[in-house]
């Protein structure tokens, strides 16, 4: 695996991203860093899920992207690897949990007692549900399972969509709780409208409108992250 010049993780320059005529990501320059704990925020639509489904490979795009000094498009299954992902709408897995857990504990070579930790942390008892299939489950509980799956491993970058949607506020605590203790050598990338609760967290925001940054900046307290709430 190419390691990345310095501290960068994430390279982007002019990167674009273009739906049916519409563009989302317009000429986006920007590089993240390890040490970055960065609340990505902005209107609905300004393009941050699309930014974060370009750093994982699902999208083509013009422009430069590098991801650990790879292309997320050609080296998708390796970037995957270092990358701990919660999406925003939990994706229709017809798995059961069992199944699920056993694939995941295969490919990324993590010990299913990591994800069962997490999960019991959140509130969520896997042996119960072990035989039930993940699109049937609630929205808290699937949400809770794909926390355990992105922060029970050991990852270089953590991309979290909406991570606190359909928790319940003890397992919010518990979930923001987990993020201050992790690893300050991963590059963590928040997409919160829940702006109180990352504050004291995050050490950068960037704040997107119609596909391009147009605020980054290095923070130090919670109201200096409070202030862009009025971006929503």
């Amino acid at each position: 695996m190419t390691e990345p010049l310095d501290n960068i993780l994430i390279r982007i320059r002019e990167l674009t991203k273009t739906f049916k005529q519409q563009t989302v990501i317009n000429g986006l320059t920007v590089d993240l860093n390890s040490n970055d704990r960065i609340a990505l925020i902005g209107q609905n639509g300004a393009g941050k899920t699309t930014l974060i489904r370009c750093i994982l490979g699902q999208y083509n795009f013009e422009g430069e992207l590098e991801v650990m000094g790879m292309n997320p498009r050609k080296s998708r299954k390796l970037i995957l690897q270092e990358i701990g992902f919660v999406p925003q709408t939990p994706p229709p897995i017809k798995l059961t949990v069992k199944e699920l857990i056993n694939f995941l504990e295969k490919i990324t070579h993590t010990p299913a007692a990591e994800f069962y930790k997490i999960s019991n942390d959140l509130g969520l008892d896997i042996a119960q549900n072990l035989s039930k299939p993940f699109h049937k489950l609630s929205g808290g509980m699937k949400q809770k399972l794909l926390i355990s799956f992105a922060l029970g491993r050991k990852v270089k970058v953590l991309l979290l969509d909406e991570p606190s949607a359909n928790l319940d506020p003890q397992a919010r605590i518990i979930l923001f709780d987990h993020l201050k203790n992790y690893s300050t050598n991963t590059l963590m990338v928040l997409s919160s409208h829940r702006m109180e609760e990352i504050g004291d967290l995050v050490t950068r925001v960037i704040e997107m409108d119609l596909g391009q940054i147009v605020v980054d900046k290095e923070v130090n307290n919670p109201q200096n992250i409070l202030s862009h709430e009025k971006s929503f």
